[in-house]
């Protein structure tokens, strides 16, 4: 049954994962009270703070009660909590490099933020909720994240520019990463037995496999035979028109690839049997392996690389500001 995934696996894996999730409600819509939970050299953070971050990492909670999945609320709040301390941090070293904020840039932010805002009265009911009415608690709070934003630029998104020059030195030193294996691009129709099949109803299956052997010789194209697909096909692929895009040769059954080097692209398969299932292929591409040119990849690689590189200067910047600090989870 070591091939049987190639029909199935992403119906189970949907399965099991909608399974799991029915097992797991979202907790009820968190409460915060203004409760510290967390001092940076004395700087309080709250649970308001705390909070806002959860959305940040996991918005989707606000569209579900404002509750987050039990199963996932402890790392949530772990990975937020980490957050809001790394962020004070980093305002109170940007205080004292003396850092400042021009007025025009201050005037620009104020103004953009009041335009998150669909109505002047949901502004209003912002202001009065979280900042007792204050505009200059808010002008105090927009400040401090510009001042975040001043300090991360310097200290981490400058440093983690990559240049071309940079990832074609990567691109030279890892030429594995970028070798592209032998792959077939293919449609499928197959025909599954249930579970614990008798041999009447593997009988049965054989039948309607080979009905759906002769169907699919009477398409004429990938239009046609995806059609078909999501027609009669038992596979999960069926809702994308059978179409398994470019599949590695390894990660195929035997059966397939012997087929499917027989074939030319457009061309269909007999009957295959896998297992207990069958399937019938129709060939669309099929690539050697190969090696992918720096030309295609260095946006991407420079991306990716810049994207490591961030995390990296992140980690060693809060590592650095925690040394000398005193951090007080509560």
């Amino acid at each position: 049954m070591k091939h049987h995934f190639f029909i199935c696996a992403l119906l189970l894996a949907g399965s099991m994962a909608a399974l799991a999730e029915s097992h797991l409600p979202p907790a009820g819509p968190p409460q915060p009270q203004g409760k510290p939970v967390a001092r940076v050299n004395g700087a309080a953070l709250t649970d308001r703070d705390l909070l806002r971050e959860m959305y940040a990492i996991f918005p989707y909670a606000r569209v579900h009660n404002g509750g987050f999945p039990q199963a996932m609320e402890p790392d949530i709040r772990k990975g937020a909590l980490k957050m809001i301390v790394f962020e004070e941090l980093v305002y109170q070293e940007a205080l004292r490099r003396k850092l400042t904020v021009l007025p025009a840039k201050m005037q620009r932010a104020m103004a953009d933020f009041h335009k998150q805002f669909s109505t002047e009265a949901e502004f209003q009911s912002f202001l009065k909720t979280d900042l007792n009415g204050s505009r200059e608690l808010l002008r105090a709070k927009v400040r401090r994240s510009l001042l975040i934003e001043q300090m991360l630029k310097t200290e981490v998104t400058s440093k983690a520019l990559v240049s071309v020059a940079e990832a074609k030195v990567y691109y030279d030193k890892n030429p594995e990463r970028f070798k592209t294996p032998e792959s077939f691009s293919l449609q499928t129709i197959s025909i599954l037995p249930p579970p614990n099949a008798n041999p009447s109803q593997l009988l049965d299956v054989r039948k309607r496999a080979e009905e759906a052997l002769r169907q699919s010789k009477t398409t004429k194209s990938y239009e046609e035979f995806g059609m078909l697909a999501e027609k009669i096909s038992e596979d999960d692929y069926r809702v994308v028109m059978g179409d398994h895009k470019a599949v590695d040769r390894t990660k195929l059954p035997p059966q397939v690839v012997q087929a499917a080097l027989t074939m030319k692209p457009g061309e269909m398969s007999g009957l295959i049997q896998v297992d207990q299932a069958f399937t019938v292929v129709r060939l669309n591409a099929h690539s050697a392996p190969g090696m992918q040119k720096f030309a295609e990849v260095k946006g991407d690689l420079a991306k990716q690389l810049e994207k490591i590189k961030t995390e990296q200067l992140r980690s060693g910047l809060d590592r650095k500001l925690r040394a000398t600090a005193k951090v007080e989870e509560l």
